[in-house]
């Protein structure tokens, strides 16, 4: 079992990622006189991670394509470090600022010989009425370029971003509020029915005033991380407000 720590000792709990495609990890309750942080393991071969903020942990044995819930973290300077799991072998370490009434997530990813911390900034209010706002953060290693659609129940397929990179973030991209299924394809690919996704994932109901981070890693195939053997991804929903 994951545990989570931080130094006021306040209860956190998991949400971890599915081998389904996709997997929905919802908010908490957030006091927002702190700042407010989570974890995203993105690293397709360094194994499970510690996390650590100025030294103290915050978050052990962070698995592959799981992710913390926010963490409340007093607004100031950090240095925020991953190490493998059980050691204090540095993997990656960034400074940053955390402000007061902001929320932030961390994204531990790319491969363990190059390894990135990206500290993004979270929207905290909620999309305007009948809208959903959703960002594309691009973390899998080996799918190149690619082109994301979002799949409507019914209606016209959303191009929601195209030519996104590896490393990249769209930003918050607004559209109507509905049930969708997020479908992911090489850039320059024609999205038909026939199509060879590198993801085509389930639908999910996203209400009026939703907003989410997609963080999209790369494939795992029955618990090993399939390096040279596929270059299918998977996707990490996560909700930031709404």
């Amino acid at each position: 079992m994951n545990k989570l720590l931080h130094p006021a000792k306040k209860a956190v709990r998991w949400g971890v990622m599915s081998l389904a495609g996709l997997a929905m990890v919802g908010c908490q309750s957030i006091d927002m006189n702190t700042a407010q942080l989570r974890v995203i393991d993105a690293s397709p071969d360094a194994g499970a991670l510690d996390s650590y903020q100025n030294g103290t942990g915050l978050a052990y044995n962070l698995q592959f394509g799981a992710m913390t819930s926010y963490v409340p973290m007093t607004p100031g300077s950090y240095s925020l470090t991953a190490t493998r799991a059980g050691t204090r072998q540095v993997m990656v370490a960034a400074n940053t600022s955390l402000v007061a009434n902001h929320q932030y997530t961390e994204i531990v990813g790319n491969i363990a010989a190059n390894m990135q911390n990206t500290v993004l900034q979270d929207q905290t209010t909620p999309a305007a009425a009948g809208q959903i706002a959703v960002r594309l953060v691009h973390e899998a290693t080996r799918a190149g370029a690619v082109d994301v659609y979002m799949v409507p129940k019914s209606g016209r397929t959303v191009p929601l971003v195209m030519n996104l990179s590896f490393g990249a973030n769209s930003g918050y991209l607004t559209l109507p509020a509905g049930t969708y299924a997020l479908a992911v394809v090489p850039t320059g690919t024609v999205l038909v029915s026939s199509t060879v996704t590198l993801l085509s994932g389930a639908e999910l109901e996203y209400d009026s005033g939703a907003v989410r981070t997609v963080v999209l890693i790369d494939q795992e195939i029955l618990g090993i991380h399939a390096a040279g053997l596929t270059a299918g991804v998977h996707a990490i929903v996560a909700e930031d407000a709404g």
